[in-house]
């Protein structure tokens, strides 16, 4: 079996490369409005270029998994604000694009915590399904979103989960059947555990994202090798195989909180269970030190007996 490893958004290995610059709506305000769109061009320009290095760092590295920012573009779904991203860059999309398919990278994006489809108040449904929209219309500018996919949390329990899930379930009806296509769900730390978060996927037949350190913050009563087992058949459909989130706690204290780098004992049931399900599986570092934390843990795993290190960015058994 082979494990690939990514990282999330941002290369810290590498000088000035944040593709995540941002204008906050209230500085957006205070431009002259000839001024705001030059603004919103310039560090959208930026953060493209910033992905671009990024991209091809993980090339250089042999890095094959790989989460976009969420904030390549600023401000692309404040209701005041709205403005087509696509056509003034529509080269630098397509570069991104042919990059990823050349190389056969496996590439993700991650709304953020609002983006979710359990709540009783429309205006957040509906702002999630723009959301998700958005991000969709990201990876269709790059021509890479049949290969890719949108990853969310199921949300919140709002005093009765047995209703909100319900809830969810109906919400969720509202998006598009093209972006509903590359939705995954991921299990949380608080709220929807990993017994919880797999039932709605093999539901809804969406792929099941799951998050190690969350499971063990958040325990459900399935043991980690039938999540697992069970986990495989939801990404049945897709050309890759299932996405692991990898991090670990902070402290005892603070255990829900990410630790600079991942600490392998924490992580070893985890790899005793996938050793002996003899399957591919690709891990997503969530580590604060993100490519550093990534490329120590390789190193780290390698380590092991019985287990080889293949490439840049992947580890064989």
């Amino acid at each position: 079996m082979k494990i690939r490893f990514g990282y999330v958004s941002t290369a810290v290995h590498l000088w000035e490369a944040s593709p995540a610059r941002t204008v906050t709506f209230t500085r957006y305000k205070q431009l002259e409005k000839d001024e705001r769109y030059a603004k919103l061009l310039q560090v959208t320009s930026l953060n493209l270029k910033s992905t671009r290095r990024m991209l091809y760092y993980n090339l250089a590295n042999e890095i094959e998994v790989y989460r976009l920012s969420s904030s390549i573009v600023p401000l692309a779904t404040h209701p005041e604000v709205k403005w087509d991203f696509v056509s003034p860059f529509l080269e630098e999309w397509k570069e991104l694009g042919d990059i990823i398919r050349k190389n056969h990278l496996r590439v993700s994006f991650h709304p953020n915590q609002f983006t979710l489809f359990t709540s009783p108040r429309d205006e957040v449904t509906t702002n999630a399904v723009g959301d998700m929209e958005f991000h969709y219309r990201m990876l269709e500018a790059m021509g890479v979103e049949k290969d890719s996919v949108l990853n969310i949390h199921i949300g919140g329990a709002y005093g009765d989960k047995g209703k909100t899930i319900h809830r969810f379930h109906d919400n969720v009806k509202r998006l598009p059947p093209q972006v509903k296509e590359v939705m995954t769900l991921e299990n949380d730390d608080k709220t929807y555990n990993a017994d919880e978060t797999l039932l709605a996927c093999e539901k809804e037949n969406i792929p099941f994202v799951f998050d190690y350190h969350h499971h063990m913050a958040n325990l459900g009563e399935l043991p980690l090798d039938v999540i697992l087992s069970r986990t495989f058949p939801t990404w049945e459909r897709k050309n890759h195989p299932p996405k692991i989130h990898i991090s670990s706690p902070k402290s005892e204290k603070a255990f829900r909180s990410h630790a600079d780098f991942v600490d392998l004992n924490f992580l070893m049931p985890l790899i005793e269970v996938l050793r002996e399900l003899k399957k591919d599986v690709d891990f997503m570092i969530e580590a604060k030190m993100k490519d550093l934390a990534m490329l120590k843990l390789i190193e780290d795993i390698s380590k092991i007996r019985g287990i080889k290190r293949i490439s840049g960015g992947a580890v064989e058994f």
